[in-house]
């Protein structure tokens, strides 16, 4: 996960820390595996249509989905490569 952080905001470029994703998980937590870098505000500190806790789908109308982001971050982490 530090690695992943390392990354950047997937939004902003900041330094960030890592967001578990929420859509498809249900009522349980993703795994470790599923994160994406975010930085406090983008993640919980910067309120609604800014952190992604403060609304996912506001959130996701602004700045993309995202499952698009997991699939950008694992990209870079080389997790998706055939």
């Amino acid at each position: 996960m530090g690695k992943v952080a390392e990354l950047g905001c997937v939004i902003c470029q900041r330094p960030a820390e890592v967001h578990h994703i929420r859509r498809g998980q249900g009522t349980t937590r993703a795994s470790n595996y599923d994160v994406i870098p975010l930085c406090p505000s983008h993640h919980r500190n910067g309120g609604p249509g800014v952190a992604i806790h403060a609304g996912i789908n506001t959130w996701e109308r602004v700045f993309g989905y995202e499952l698009d982001f997991l699939k950008w971050t694992k990209e870079r982490m080389g997790a998706n490569r055939d």
